[in-house]
């Protein structure tokens, strides 16, 4: 069962969902918007002749860090990883990260595979940013760029989210070299 909007502000309330900002106007009928954060990982694809992801091979991303009223342009074709500005989580609930269908129509993927935040996880979520239109896509920091749904546990989990991540404290943590320092 998914949490409505009166639900959902009803758990932010209590404490059973952290939304740190929250804004009752971003607020829709089953879910939440929330807001591109200014921080992009880029691959540095003229220094990574390939990526083998089953030899763990490290792959190259350099750092972008963009004021606000800045502009990313995702050129076609191209992933990026971003993050979000809000930071959420619970411990009660399970969250999944939507895109939004208003962006999803001009060819915007805000999520590949990483759509499932489980119950103890609060983060800001690194976002797999793919433009799939043939022309460049303008993001800015402070975008509603994607939305969250909560949705009820039949029962409390048996494992800690905590240990069982890899990714826990850092959310940006991959295997990979920097080759710039965040600007």
């Amino acid at each position: 069962m998914f949490l409505s909007d009166v639900d959902i502000e009803k758990a932010v309330k209590r404490g059973d969902i952290v939304i740190k900002g929250f804004d009752k106007k971003r607020l829709q009928p089953a879910s939440y918007d929330i807001l591109l954060g200014n921080k992009f990982q880029v691959l540095d694809s003229h220094k990574t002749d390939f990526i083998d992801p089953s030899n763990k091979r490290p792959i190259k991303l350099r750092n972008i860090k963009l004021k606000d009223g800045e502009e990313f342009i995702l050129h076609p074709g191209v992933s990026v990883l971003g993050i979000s500005k809000d930071y959420f989580g619970s411990k009660k609930f399970l969250v999944h990260l939507n895109g939004k269908s208003s962006l999803a129509r001009i060819g915007l993927i805000v999520h590949n595979t990483a759509g499932l935040i489980n119950p103890g996880h609060f983060l800001r979520i690194t976002f797999e940013l793919c433009n799939l239109n043939s022309v460049p896509i303008i993001l800015r920091p402070g975008m509603e760029i994607a939305q969250l749904t909560f949705s009820e546990l039949s029962s409390s989990p048996m494992t800690d989210f905590h240990k069982k991540s890899k990714y826990d404290k850092d959310n940006w943590k991959m295997n990979h070299k920097k080759t710039t320092k965040d600007n």
